[in-house]
């Protein structure tokens, strides 16, 4: 049977599966709860300075997308980091460590970014035992106007500065919270890894508005009549924040650095995508608040079935197994071909695939007066279109033409030599380099 029980930067946790910094992870009570359902472990909302705490909005505080059937695609937040004071924070954390030793318990801190700030802090933390800490450079909203979370994720310089102030005055792990809000991931990771930080975790949240108001005129969640912008998370960032894992997990500078994986993780499936691109475990939000803490139990069952199922022991057996085979554009080979093939037992005759081809791209569909439907070879470029608009799970497919067959698109032999646009006779910079 699979072992779930995950090593991360030394901290071991029963399973991978952590619940981000977010409200499920204000207090006490709320942790507690987690780790009774059955957390592997939390990264505790992000604490500030001593004084006196922050002011959050007394009303809607998230907006959301939704999709067709109501389910919830995107959550939006305007909220701000803990709005309790330091030493009540403190106090819960040093407690729920102690009766839940087993359970990786990290600190997530944003204070203004001066020295001063972080080495009054840092000791006051350490003494709760919690397991190590998670620099939030990624809040996209009110913070950042402060001068903290993004506005310190977007500048490679202070999150090396910063970083290296943390390994200075704490000796346990430090990792650093990635904002998405940024041309290139990979510079942010540099920054850390060069300021001595343990490991990154991403994605935070996406700078948004996800929806407005057409009565009142304003963004929603709206507040006394007017909105902000706020962060994105859920299941409809995955896509990015898998892309950003994967560019950190692949760069030269950054290859091997621990990966706490983030973004709308909300099956097994999910965590096991992020983990097979490079993250030795991942974080929760949006499920947990859409759903409840016991979704955990599925998270768990899930990934244990699958890894039984391929054979892996332990999750160390496949984090990472993917980025080999994550490349660059240049590098995808121009001599595979593929045709859509369409399964008329599974068809259930919705003309989706061919309504979709059709109108938006290569006409490679027909369509008989009884509505069977058929692939035409000679047009079909393998896009993968109808697949995706396709209702019925597996109904349609790519399949690869075999080398030597003549491709009745191009007329051409597919060929199995590899050949990519870096040796193409179209790429100037090929025939340049001959």
């Amino acid at each position: 049977m699979a072992d779930l029980t995950t090593r991360f930067l030394g901290i071991e946790s029963p399973n991978p599966f952590w619940l981000a910094s977010a409200p499920p992870t204000d207090k006490e009570y709320n942790v507690r709860r987690a780790f009774e359902a059955g957390w592997g472990g939390v990264v505790w909302k992000t604490l500030g300075a001593e004084g006196p705490p922050v002011v959050n909005v007394n009303g809607p505080r998230y907006g959301v997308v939704h999709g067709a059937d109501r389910r919830v695609l995107g959550l939006n937040n305007i909220e701000l980091i803990t709005d309790r004071d330091l030493e009540t924070n403190l106090e819960e954390m040093a407690r729920v460590k102690a009766d839940y030793p087993d359970r990786a318990l990290i600190a997530s801190i944003m204070v203004p970014c001066e020295e001063a700030a972080w080495k009054a802090i840092l000791p006051r933390v350490a003494e709760t035992n919690a397991d190590g800490i998670e620099l939030n450079f990624g809040c996209p909203h009110g913070m950042s106007e402060r001068g903290m979370g993004s506005a310190v994720g977007q500048v490679p310089e202070y999150i090396e500065m910063v970083a290296r102030w943390c390994k200075q005055y704490y000796d346990r792990p430090v990792i650093v919270k990635l904002t998405p809000n940024i041309t290139d991931i990979r510079k942010p990771a540099e920054a850390a890894r060069r300021g001595g930080a343990d490991a990154v975790s991403l994605i935070n949240t996406i700078n948004s508005i996800t929806a407005v108001d057409l009565d009142r005129m304003a963004p929603e969640p709206t507040i006394d009549g007017k909105g902000s912008h706020g962060g994105y998370c859920g299941p409809a960032v995955k896509p990015i924040a898998l892309s950003m894992v994967s560019e950190i997990a692949r760069a030269e500078a950054t290859r091997g650095m621990p990966i706490s994986g983030i973004g709308g993780i909300t099956t097994w499936r999910d965590a096991a995508e992020f983990m097979v691109l490079g993250a030795g475990n991942v974080q929760v939000c949006t499920a947990a608040m859409t759903y409840g803490f016991r979704i955990v139990e599925e998270l768990c069952a899930g990934l244990s079935d699958w890894m039984d199922e391929k054979g892996y022991r332990s999750t160390a057996d496949f984090v990472g197994k993917a980025v080999p085979n994550v490349t660059d554009w240049k590098n995808l080979n121009l001599n595979y071909v593929a045709k859509a093939r369409i399964d008329q037992d599974l068809c259930i005759k919705c003309g989706r695939c061919y309504a979709a081809c059709e109108d938006t791209s290569h006409q490679a569909i027909a369509m008989t007066p009884d509505r069977v439907f058929e692939v035409i070879d000679a047009e079909c470029v393998a896009c993968n279109l109808c697949v995706d608009v396709c209702p019925v799970e597996n109904c349609i497919e790519m399949v690869p033409m075999e080398a030597g067959r003549v491709d009745p698109r191009t007329g051409r032999v597919v060929s199995p030599d590899h050949a990519d646009w870096t040796t193409h006779p179209n790429n100037p910079m090929a025939q340049a380099a001959e």
